[in-house]
């Protein structure tokens, strides 16, 4: 947790429950509150003029979503998508704003969270250009790989689709499915029962 749940209730937050493909909050709405995951994961994107969705991230248990427009009063550049039946604290920005003043530790952890989240987008920009499928897809796993602290090799079970890691990276899914199976006879990878493991 980013902010620990008692201390979200304590300054008001309230739980509420959403299910698969509900909306959290949508492209251009103006942030009022602070989300943060109990239990669930969201996807965050929004698509271009020919439908084609560009996911920007995929979140989960304990994370917290659009918490950086709080800070900047500017509206949400893209949309959350509850991806399963989800739990959230939410919390109206000026109370959370006020937990921040008077609790350094939460401030320091937030802080964590937002130098995350540039770093997680620096690195997705830098994977971008990169012309080889396979370089991107690792990217992409060590990335969370790291963030879920395992070390050893097929220790983590990537917890996305094909088709996610495709919208997450920018490729068609058939690609990824074709470099998943070539990680695979690399030893890169393992793959049981149609999941994957790194």
């Amino acid at each position: 947790m980013i902010i620990d749940e008692n201390l979200l209730l304590q300054y008001g937050a309230n739980y509420e429950k959403y299910n698969c493909n509900d909306l959290i909050f949508h492209e251009g709405d103006q942030p009022r509150f602070y989300y943060q995951i109990v239990k669930g994961t969201i996807e965050v994107s929004n698509y271009h003029d020919g439908g084609r969705e560009c996911l920007y991230n995929i979140m989960t248990d304990g994370q917290c979503i659009g918490e950086s427009l709080l800070f900047i009063d500017r509206p949400y550049q893209s949309n959350a998508i509850a991806k399963s039946k989800i739990t959230l604290l939410k919390l109206a920005k000026t109370q959370f704003l006020e937990l921040l003043a008077n609790h350094p530790d939460a401030t320091a952890r937030m802080f964590k969270c937002l130098a995350e989240g540039i770093y997680f987008n620096h690195m997705m920009v830098f994977n971008m250009t990169s012309p080889d499928p396979c370089f991107k897809i690792k990217t992409v796993m060590e990335y969370y790989k790291n963030c879920n602290l395992k070390k050893s090799p097929y220790s983590y079970q990537i917890p996305f689709t094909r088709k996610q890691i495709a919208n997450l990276i920018g490729l068609c899914t058939e690609t990824v499915i074709r470099n998943v199976k070539k990680m695979e006879r690399k030893q890169i990878i393992k793959i049981e029962n149609g999941k994957i493991y790194y």
